[in-house]
């Protein structure tokens, strides 16, 4: 038989033709906000049974792009408007999904800035982290003259860390 489908790909005389499967990828956006005082807000989280400190934002719905996903995920999170700005860096390395079983992690990273001037302390009181339960969430501020790949759980946010010390 010249053309045969197996669970996940269509083969035509032995040749692969396309990947059934639907998503091979996992697209994940987060937002750089850079405040006044050139701190940069990060997200300490409790999710999949570990404590992980990263960039706020999440993961791409279908039927969203880049910038909509953002918007939506940083006034999921901290119940404040973003605009997203300027793209900053998406993954150009293989990262492995950490919650997902063979896919592949691509990141974007945006500068956002808040729709309003935010309230004195707007943020600092948004979430209440509480390591060990399932979904807590809370902010805080890194300076930028002080954050380092250690702030962070994960590789590329690690990355992130690293490039925003070397242009900011």
């Amino acid at each position: 038989m010249p053309c045969q489908a197996t669970t996940n790909y269509v083969y035509f005389n032995n040749d692969l033709l396309i990947a059934m499967e639907k998503n091979f990828f996992v697209v994940r956006v987060y937002g750089i906000f850079i405040d006044s005082l050139h701190r940069v807000l990060v997200s300490d989280e409790f999710r999949f049974g570990m404590p992980m400190t990263k960039f706020p934002g999440g993961g791409l719905e279908y039927g969203e792009g880049a910038r909509t996903c953002l918007e939506r995920e940083l006034f999921e999170e901290t119940g404040l408007a973003f605009n997203v700005q300027d793209h900053f860096y998406t993954t150009d390395f293989f990262v492995a999904s950490e919650f997902h079983d063979q896919k592949q992690l691509i990141s974007i990273y945006f500068f956002v800035e808040p729709v309003d001037e935010l309230p004195s302390g707007a943020i600092d009181v948004k979430g209440e982290f509480r390591d060990g339960v399932e979904g807590s969430q809370g902010f805080r501020w890194i300076g930028l003259n002080e954050i380092s790949e250690a702030d962070f759980t994960f590789p590329v946010d690690k990355h992130v860390a690293n490039l925003l010390k070397k242009i900011l």
